[in-house]
Order: structure tokens, then C-alpha cells, then sequence
């Protein structure tokens, strides 16, 4: 299947990823947790015919290979900007064909999904995985048509992001919607590691 995964990941380091649930839980084991969830989400990705992709955080962790990563992957730098320009800037860069962008933090997130949203974009020019607090845990373009205003006034880590988002699309553009997952952002969010994990 024609078309590149890009996954968007930090460095595990403790006080610098998973603030928020850092904070409830101690900065270190919250750093621990994103580390097996990205490990997850990475072993997921590599399971279909599409190219996988890191898109790292800080750039200077995009060469460090054996310690945080599979250096099998291909990595790029995220940049800077706010969340919406490093996406936008993932979307411009990659190769021809539909582009996925996730994160590493949806730990129900399989394979399946992936294949679905490409399926999707045949037909679609977007895709979205809705997350239970109003995010997204994935979006996609077949990037046929030009979204100029994409993620333009987008409120991140908010409830309206998702909305925001369908909001800076053009309007007559076809948006299909996947599965709706929970993602990892605070200490209430741990229940859902242990059953995504036996999830297949």
C-alpha cells in the first residue's frame, strides 16, 4: 500500500515528555510510559506496505538511533513552530503519495487502523481518528487538492482541537472520520494502557 506513516515522537527524557501526566505520576515513569507506548507505535507501523518515519524532537535526538529508536527507521527533525506548522511542514515534505501523521500516545492504535485510514484516503481527501478528549490521534491527506488554511488558529491540547481543525479544510473537501481512541495525556488516562495491550 502506496503511502508514508509519519510518526511524531519525543525523546523519553523525564521532565521533558508527558509533562502534564509527570506531574500526577513523577516525571520519570511518565517518560517510562511514553517510551513503551512509542515502542508500541512503531512495532505497529512497520507491520503494513507503507513507509514509516519519525519525526523527531529535539532535532538533535534524531540521530541517536540505538537509544530511544528502532535505527532501522528513517527519522527527520520535527522544527520548529507550534504543533501545526511541524505537522504542516511533515505533510510538505514527504514523499508523493497520502501521508498519515500520529502520535505515540493512543496505545489501542493497530495496524488495522493505519490500513484503514489509507483505504480511506483512495476516496477521501482527509481522515481523522478522533480522540475521546476532543483531539485527534490521527490525520491524514491524500494531498490531491491543496488546505492552505490548515491548522491555521488550530487551540491545541484543548477540546476544540479536532473541530478547529475540520474548520481550516476547505469546505467542499470529502473528511472521513476512523475509530474514536483514547490517548495518554493524565493520570486518569492510564486505565486504558492495560486493555489496549491485549487488544489485537
Amino acid at each position: 500500500m502506496r503511502g508514508t506513516v509519519i510518526i511524531f515522537v519525543k525523546a523519553p527524557v523525564a521532565g521533558r515528555v508527558k509533562t502534564r501526566l509527570g506531574r500526577e505520576i513523577g516525571y520519570g515513569r511518565a517518560a517510562a510510559l511514553f517510551r513503551i507506548m512509542t515502542q508500541r507505535t512503531i512495532a505497529e507501523s512497520l507491520k503494513g506496505e507503507w513507509r514509516t518515519v519519525l519525526a523527531v524532537d529535539p532535532p538533535s535526538a534524531t540521530h541517536d538511533s540505538a537509544r530511544f529508536w528502532p535505527s532501522n527507521v528513517a527519522r527527520v527533525p520535527q522544527g520548529g513552530g507550534d504543533l501545526g506548522a511541524r505537522m504542516a511542514r511533515g505533510f510538505r515534505n514527504a514523499p508523493e503519495g497520502p501521508v498519515i501523521i500520529i502520535g505515540a500516545d493512543a496505545p489501542a492504535m493497530r495496524a488495522r487502523h493505519l490500513r484503514a485510514a489509507f483505504v480511506a484516503l483512495r476516496g477521501a481527501d482527509a481522515v481523522f481518528g478522533p480522540a475521546e478528549d476532543g483531539g485527534y490521534w490521527l490525520i491524514g491527506l491524500n494531498r490531491r487538492r491543496a488546505a492552505p488554511e490548515l491548522f491555521k488558529g488550530v487551540r491545541w491540547s484543548t477540546k476544540h482541537a479536532l473541530k478547529d481543525t475540520l474548520k481550516t479544510l476547505p469546505p467542499d473537501f470529502d473528511v472521513r472520520l476512523l475509530d474514536r481512541l483514547a490517548d495518554v495525556d493524565e493520570a486518569r488516562d492510564l486505565a486504558v494502557i492495560r486493555p489496549a495491550a491485549a487488544a489485537h
